[in-house]
């Protein structure tokens, strides 16, 4: 007899069906797997038939094959165990069950438990884009599905328990997660911008890469507070939006990052991978494309502490992700696309010692070596950061002071101030920060006086700025007005927003 089930799984960042067709029929007792399964998915042979004898149930000792459909898509994962097990169970007669309108997904374990899998999110989006209204999935993964709304999200602990559901014997419950509360992610009160010392034209600097999603570096001698300024930024972005943590969430479910407790991410990442890391580990990749960390930084912060310690190499694939905010990846088995709007913050030293420009000790460095040395990042590379700023040593007068600073929560408030500004300004578009804007936008929303065009056509000609530059800091003063809110970008903003871009 021949059964069909559904299932599904997830190709890039979104959901696809997949259709287990089981075949039952006279001849040698075997289980046979086709429609291009990888290794994984053709080891579900023992664990189905184990699972199956070990949930009460009977596996047909006769020929048993079993066809995922379509054929020319590559199947991954262990996934499909659940699905090809009641496909075996309803090709048997043993159960009976509604093809059209029910998804089975999960992995079994040898005594039928139910596993979580990765990628729920997208899997349960797609079940609700074609009218899929129940779906089976494990019980760890169902509060993690349950976040898309408009199907029902039956848990599954054992195989033995949805072959009772699918009798009619003993019903499962579909899942209803309880009355959802604000969960405040407190960041810790230690990376608070009060507890930062000086340094005052770095934190304005930050403040403004922070309101407008703007790109920063930080170059300054050691122990100067790079790393602490950094890791202080997230105190200072605003919550995001139900859609933009759907988004974000989405990544985290395909990457297999998400919390079975609290699977919706509602805090910004913020993401600090070593100089050491290999550039599919950044920007995405392997023999089945994942997300990369600037995949892993969506709405949030990439910081890339010791940026010249990054081979060229990886450094220099970062170039397109910047500029369009999406990374391609070209595998022989398929071509994905994923989302990578983040905010880059690197920190680095002016050379090999550290000591250059410093107001206490004499540089060790001869003029080659300090060549060679900013000659690792590239200049494409330096073009699409839009803010770079000089962080000095901090003076010792300032560190003895119990004086705090500017508290983070201040800070907040402005950038809250300014994003909203920006959110209004782009309302019915995908576009919420000013970093985000085409030339088009650029047109529409930043009208430069006379006196505005003629200073930025002196800072071109003399510093000769390439178009990238001079609309990059028309996008920074628009950040910088907002801040101000300020309806029209004045020449002070354009001078501000000069001086972060011309820096030696």
């Amino acid at each position: 007899m021949l059964a069909k089930v559904r299932t599904a799984t997830v190709l890039g960042l979104d959901g696809i069906g997949i259709d287990v067709e089981v075949d039952v029929r006279r001849g040698g007792c075997s289980l046979t797997i086709v429609g291009l399964p990888d290794k994984a998915v053709q080891e579900s042979r023992d664990r189905v038939i184990t699972a199956i004898k070990n949930s009460a149930a009977t596996f047909p000792t006769i020929r048993t094959t079993v066809n995922l459909a379509p054929a020319d898509i590559p199947k991954e994962g262990p996934s499909y165990d659940l699905p090809i097990a009641i496909g075996v169970l309803a090709a048997s007669k043993q159960i009976v069950i509604d093809t059209e309108n029910q998804v089975f997904i999960g992995e079994l374990a040898l005594d039928g438990k139910v596993r979580r899998i990765n990628g729920m999110i997208p899997i349960a989006d797609y079940c609700r884009k074609n009218n899929i209204t129940k779906v089976f999935v494990p019980y760890d993964n169902a509060y993690e599905a349950s976040l898309i709304p408009g199907i029902k999200v039956y848990p599954v602990k054992k195989l033995c328990d949805l072959i009772l559901h699918l009798s009619g014997e003993e019903l499962i419950e579909h899942f209803i997660p309880e009355s959802k509360k604000n969960v405040e992610y407190k960041i810790p009160d230690s990376l608070n911008f009060k507890y930062v010392r000086g340094q005052q034209q770095v934190r304005r600097a930050v403040e403004i890469a922070s309101a407008g999603g703007h790109n920063l570096l930080m170059n300054g001698t050691p122990g100067s507070g790079k790393t602490m300024i950094a890791r202080c930024i997230p105190s200072i972005l605003p919550k995001m939006s139900i859609e933009e943590s759907l988004e974000v969430s989405r990544i985290y479910s395909v990457a297999g990052l998400l919390s079975g407790k609290n699977p919706l991410i509602q805090r910004r990442p913020f993401r600090k991978p070593h100089h050491t890391i290999s550039d599919a580990a950044l920007v995405g990749g392997g023999r089945y494309p994942k997300p990369g960390e600037i995949s892993l930084s969506h709405r949030g912060v990439l910081f890339l502490d010791e940026f010249p310690e990054f081979p060229t190499k990886i450094l220099e694939t970062l170039r397109q992700p910047l500029e369009d905010k999406v990374i391609t990846i070209s595998r022989v088995s398929g071509t994905l696309t994923y989302p990578t709007n983040f905010m880059l913050v690197a920190a680095m030293n002016p050379c090999k010692c550290g000591w250059k420009g410093d107001s206490e000790r004499e540089c060790l460095c001869s003029a080659s070596d300090i060549q060679r040395y900013s000659r690792k990042i590239s200049g494409p590379i330096l073009d699409r950061i839009d803010l770079k700023v000089f962080v000095p040593r901090v003076e010792y007068d300032k560190l003895q002071t119990e004086e705090l600073s500017e508290s983070s929560e201040e800070i907040l408030k402005r950038v809250e101030a300014a994003r909203d500004e920006q959110i209004n300004r782009f309302g019915g578009t995908k576009i919420l920060t000013n970093s985000e804007m085409g030339a088009r936008d650029i047109n529409t929303h930043c009208k430069l006086s006379v006196s505005c065009k003629n200073l930025m056509k002196k800072a071109s000609e003399r510093f000769l700025l390439s178009a990238r530059s001079y609309f990059r800091i028309i996008k920074v003063s628009r950040t910088i007005a907002d801040l101000e809110s300020s309806k029209e970008i004045k020449e002070s903003h354009i001078a501000e927003a000069l001086q972060y871009r011309i820096v030696e």
